[in-house]
This record gives C-alpha cells, sequence and structure tokens, in this order.
C-alpha cells in the first residue's frame, strides 16, 4: 500500500458556533464520500443523533443542519498530511499540515469549547494549534477530549463513548 498526500474537507461552521468539534484527517471512506465521518461503523453521527438530533439515518445534509442549529462546528486538525491506508496512526508525522484553527476561532469568538475527536487529534492540536493560540483566546475555551469514534477504536464500548461525549451537552445551544 502506497502512501497517499490527502488533503482534508472545509470546515462546517454554522452562524454562532459554541463548539468546535476536532478530529484528525478524514479517513478513506470519508474522503471517497466527500463527508465527515462517512464510514458507517464510526459512532460520531450515532453520538451526535444522541446529543442534537444530527442521527445517521437522516441524510448528509439535514445531519449538518442539526450541527450547525446546535452550535456545533466540525473541521479537524490537519489539512493536508501522508498517510498509508485510512488509521491515524499512519498518518507521517513530518507530512503534518495544519488548518487555520487559530483564525477560525478569532473569526468566530462564541466558541466556548474544542473537542478533540480520538488520540491524533489530541496530539496533532497540542503539537500545532494550542502553542500557537493566543492567550485571551485560550482563556475562553475548554479543551475537551474524547474517545475517537471511528470503528478502529473498538476496544472502548458506544456506551462508554456515548458517556464521555455527553460532557458536549451543556456547550450546545
Amino acid at each position: 500500500m502506497s502512501k497517499q498526500k490527502l488533503t482534508g474537507f472545509p470546515a462546517v461552521v454554522g452562524t454562532r458556533p459554541t463548539i468546535l468539534i476536532l478530529g484528525s484527517m478524514p479517513g478513506e471512506r470519508s474522503l471517497t464520500m466527500g463527508e465527515y465521518y462517512g464510514h458507517p461503523q464510526n459512532s460520531f453521527w450515532r453520538i451526535m443523533g444522541e446529543l442534537c438530533g444530527a442521527a445517521p439515518e437522516l441524510p448528509y445534509e439535514e445531519r449538518i443542519a442539526a450541527l450547525k442549529r446546535s452550535g456545533i462546528a466540525l473541521w479537524d486538525v490537519l489539512k493536508h498530511c501522508e498517510r498509508r491506508g485510512s488509521g491515524d496512526g499512519d498518518i507521517r508525522r513530518e507530512s503534518e499540515i495544519p488548518n487555520a484553527i487559530g483564525a477560525l476561532l478569532k473569526k468566530h469568538p462564541t466558541i466556548r469549547a474544542v473537542a478533540l475527536n480520538g488520540g491524533k487529534a489530541r496530539q496533532a492540536f497540542r503539537r500545532h494549534i494550542l502553542p500557537t493560540l493566543p492567550d485571551a483566546v485560550k482563556a475562553r475555551l475548554t479543551i475537551l477530549e474524547f474517545p475517537s469514534t471511528s470503528p478502529a477504536c473498538a476496544m472502548i464500548s458506544y456506551k462508554s463513548k456515548l458517556k464521555s461525549w455527553q460532557k458536549l451537552a451543556q456547550f450546545i445551544d
């Protein structure tokens, strides 16, 4: 399997976001579909269904609309990277190019929480983004770290993931 140069999706942001959920880089299935969290066994949309009505059985655009109505924005820490396959563990660290998350946070001062979806998102956020954020932005944010919703993170049950992700509810409009 050869390494691929990948480009993520643009940010999904409504008019008054209060939460920014950050993944690492979409998996192969998501990139092929052109949809965030496109793998059917990824528990992201099932969890968002519980939290804000963005259930997996809804068409993608309706799920996105439900997130926006709830004040949830979506993006990935990485804009570009090289990876073999679909897993976060296959991302070549030296190829990581971050998204302009600091600029997004500056443009949307209503964002009070950043939710990191999995270990690679947490690692890349701490390395590429957090050191670049102004103190005033850091002061207004609550950084939340959640277990990955990816099917590759199968050792954590859906019930445990949901319980953890329910901490987001306090920031949902």
